[in-house]
């Protein structure tokens, strides 16, 4: 690996030289820009705005533009003698725990390699002991052009360095997070926590960019003349999820189906119980099933007809009605018949009755076979 820096660390009264190299590359795959007419390259040119000429990577340097727009030519060796001990210096400040850092500051990284083998022992000193002191440390580097944090530990056998944001450079997250005012139940926590343990961990080896794959394959299509592979349909979905326990309990079946798991019994598992939450039906699956329950009678049948059913189920309902009212006053009537068993015309309104409700009941039962 080319080195893009060379100095030393500063540890104490120590000095250990080193060479910096990239620890990361990019392997996004980059375009360039054509003429969509005629497919030529577009290429960007720098002119000197005095001569009108386009110059060569050699004749350009750097400056500073003043405030009345004057340029302030600046070397590079006008960068390497700024009175700072940094300038070819990795200077090491303090020693902190790991946890200590916010991961927001990390940058760029870096591995620090061993220039020379005088630096060999040093270096295997301070990688050792960072080891042991299960600890990073801390240190300032001036790289291009600028005074940067940096973060030294230890990765196998090797130091590296990671580049850090200065504490002003990091934004406040003032108005981002939501509404205070959301509370979250006990449930959808439980829910939550559930669907974390179904998804688990994951080797981070075993991940690898899709979109990258997707684009080298459309490429390499387009350059054989044949088509490109045409993306997948997206799965077509039911409805919007109404409510947030709905989503939760769904995403835990589909995990654990996907790693071959049971999907019954998911909201108990996750802490439901019998007050778990429910999913509730979408509200286009509950209009279908509305309207395959209910019919609408065929356009055939004429409106007359329509109207002699329904007065014929009024009847029926009023003949069931007349009969329920009957049997509700039978036992009145027969305490009455045995108080005044003694009278002959009571003996004879009881039968009378009972005949009367037999003949009703027979009448009714054939409406209501009709009815049912």
């Amino acid at each position: 690996m080319r080195s893009i820096w060379n100095g030393a660390i500063s540890f104490g009264l120590v000095s250990i030289p080193i060479k910096l190299v990239n620890a990361t590359e990019n392997h996004s795959i980059s375009f360039r820009q054509i003429h969509t007419e005629d497919g030529g390259r577009i290429r960007y040119r720098k002119v000197c705005e005095v001569e009108e000429r386009e110059v060569t990577s050699s004749e350009i340097g750097k400056a500073y533009e003043d405030a009345d727009g004057t340029m302030i030519p600046i070397t590079d060796e006008d960068l390497a003698s700024l009175p700072i001990p940094t300038a070819r210096t990795i200077e090491i400040v303090a020693f902190v725990p790991t946890e200590r850092i916010d991961p927001l500051q990390m940058d760029t990284a870096y591995y620090l390699s061993a220039n020379g083998v005088p630096a060999a022992k040093p270096y295997t000193l301070l990688r050792e002991a960072l080891k042991r002191s299960h600890k990073v440390a801390i240190a300032k580097f001036a790289l291009r052009g600028r005074e940067r944090l940096g973060m030294l530990r230890v990765v196998d056998d090797v130091i590296a360095m990671h580049g850090l944001l200065w504490p002003d450079e990091i934004r406040t997250p003032d108005s981002v997070a939501p509404d205070s005012n959301v509370t979250v139940r006990d449930k959808e926590l439980d829910l939550a926590d559930a669907l974390m343990d179904t998804l688990g961990e994951v080797d981070l080896a075993e991940l690898h960019d899709d979109y990258r794959e997707a684009v080298e394959e459309m490429i390499a299509a387009k350059a054989s003349g044949e088509e490109a592979p045409a993306a997948p349909s997206a799965a077509k979905s039911g409805g919007k999820v109404i409510d947030l326990m709905s989503a939760l309990e769904n995403s835990v079946r589909q995990a654990r189906v996907a790693r071959g798991e049971g999907a019954e019994g998911s909201a108990s598992d996750a802490g439901g119980g019998e007050g778990g939450a429910e999913v509730k039906p979408l509200r286009k699956e509950t209009a279908r099933k509305s309207s395959r329950a209910a019919p609408k009678p065929p356009s055939g049948k004429k409106p007359a007809a329509a109207a002699k059913k329904a007065a014929s189920a009024r009847k029926t309902t009023a003949g069931a009605s007349a009969k329920k009212a009957s049997e509700s006053r039978a036992p009145a009537d027969a305490t009455a018949a045995r108080r005044t068993a003694k009278s002959a015309a009571g003996a004879d309104a009881k039968k009378t009755a009972a005949k009367k409700g037999a003949s009703g009941a027979k009448k009714a039962a054939p409406r209501k076979r009709a009815s049912a």
